[in-house]
């Protein structure tokens, strides 16, 4: 398996944990929630689909009433099937939540796993978070000391261009420290004092509470 395919399965487990779908409204809530699959198409999650339910991990419903059901059929339309999470396909997708190796730093992966922070335990947010964040302390030093190898040789719209993908793995870098700076603060709360934001999870801690940052997008082309 890919590890597209792997982030693919991912996301598709952690979105039907919230509720079961049909094949359209999850294609457009990896659209539009997860902007990381802008790109793929129906071709791509319906045999995602079919390998989950292989697993066990999905099964397949008619979604439609029996009255619609039977008009479809007349019509010679196939009626939607919606798709439902298992017990074994939540444990399955639990597991993958606590998963915190190099592979969740990654730039899709990591975009993936933070999508779903909300449904994931606080240390392992906490080993996620800093890992990027080495991963990408590593590939800044990399782009510093390849720029100061080249620079006299790049003309100025390449130069500006090499700035730009710096620029934007620093402001990552700083939006990350932040992150984990909240999370420390969460872990760090004593009884008594002012509660931070609560996660699905159950666990105090998550996103900073004032304006002005904004996420950096960790699949720009510009910051790998």
């Amino acid at each position: 398996m890919s590890r597209r395919s792997g982030i693919l399965e991912f996301a598709v487990l952690g979105l039907l944990r919230e509720a079961p779908m049909h094949g359209y409204e999850l294609r457009k809530r990896l659209n539009t929630s997860l902007g990381i699959f802008r790109a793929f198409s129906y071709g791509t999650l319906y045999p995602c689909l079919k390998t989950l339910v292989a697993n066990g991990w999905l099964i397949e419903e008619p979604g439609s009433a029996p009255e619609e059901a039977v008009a479809s059929s007349l019509a010679g339309r196939r009626a939607k099937i919606v798709y439902r999470l298992t017990p074994e396909g939540k444990e399955h997708f639990e597991e993958l939540l606590s998963h915190t190796g190099p592979d969740a730093w990654e730039d899709e992966h990591f975009a993936a796993r933070f999508a779903f922070f909300g449904q994931t335990e606080r240390e392992v947010r906490m080993r996620v978070l800093e890992g990027r964040r080495s991963r990408l302390e590593e590939r800044l030093e990399k782009m510093r000391a390849s720029l100061a190898r080249t620079r006299e040789r790049l003309d100025d719209y390449t130069l500006e261009l090499q700035r730009h993908g710096m620029e934007s793995v620093e402001r990552e870098v700083r939006w990350l420290n932040e992150l984990i700076e909240s999370e420390r603060a969460g872990r760090d709360q004593r009884p008594g004092t002012d509660a931070p934001h609560d996660n699905d999870s159950g666990e105090t801690g998550g996103l900073p509470r004032h304006g002005g940052s904004t996420r950096p997008d960790p699949s720009d082309d510009t910051a790998k």
